[in-house]
């Protein structure tokens, strides 16, 4: 059975006097543990279906079931909690508090969830140590590389055990090598620890870690999708 199920699922936008419509009628499965990509050129609705998916924006139309639970049935509260117990979001910006240390940083989501301070510690040293970063706990994000920046903000989207990671360009504000770490981290996450996760890149190399790659063109996937070239 599986994990998200999307059906008939439309997102339209205003824009002054234009009507946007970057997803349209749109029907997608992802399995548990899938790792998937989302491609398309700019506007095609790629980010836009990744943020319905993580409860930030809604349909017009259309449903979206993660584990069971109708995200379009839920009210703004219950979403903002639905989130914090279901969903890790891994930011192309790292969106790191700079006046919080890398542990703090990670802490933070667990702070919305019913649970001791121990267990808070157990989970924040095991998202630190799963992203190799045990010994920069204490450090600022002002003194880690962007890397660490992005390994830190991968740990806080994991730290809460979430049901679903969505990434929107995760490597996009890297360096090529860093870029090639973040990868293998992603894979290892997906791999070892079971992890869905949706990703949106532009990049042929990056989206090639998935388990599988969707093209989406006018709000839709294309089927079947173009052959993907490296990004140059």
């Amino acid at each position: 059975m599986p994990l998200i199920e999307i059906r008939n699922l439309t997102k339209r936008f205003r824009k002054g006097d234009e009507v946007i419509t970057p997803v349209l009628e749109l029907d997608l499965d992802i399995e548990p543990g899938e790792f998937v990509a989302l491609m398309g050129k700019s506007g095609t609705g790629k980010s836009t279906l990744l943020n319905l998916v993580a409860g930030i924006d809604r349909p017009d139309t259309g449903s979206i079931m993660v584990a069971g639970t109708d995200l379009t049935r839920l009210s703004r509260g219950q979403l903002a909690d639905w989130r914090a117990a279901h969903l890790g979001y891994v930011f192309q910006t790292h969106n790191l508090v700079p006046v919080l240390t890398a542990y703090e940083n990670v802490e933070l989501p667990l702070l919305l969830l019913p649970m001791t301070s121990r267990e808070r510690r157990n989970r924040v040293d095991f998202a630190l140590q799963v992203v190799g970063l045990s010994d920069r706990a204490q450090h600022f994000p002002r003194q880690l590389s962007g890397g660490q920046e992005q390994r830190v903000g991968i740990a806080r989207a994991i730290v809460a055990h979430p049901t679903v990671v969505v990434a929107d360009e995760p490597t996009g504000n890297l360096d090529e090598e860093t870029s090639r770490q973040i990868q293998t981290l992603l894979q290892e996450l997906n791999r070892q620890l079971g992890m869905t996760m949706i990703m949106v890149t532009h990049d042929a190399e990056v989206a090639s870690i998935a388990s599988r790659q969707l093209h989406m063109e006018h709000g839709r996937v294309a089927t079947p999708p173009p052959t993907l070239t490296a990004t140059v």
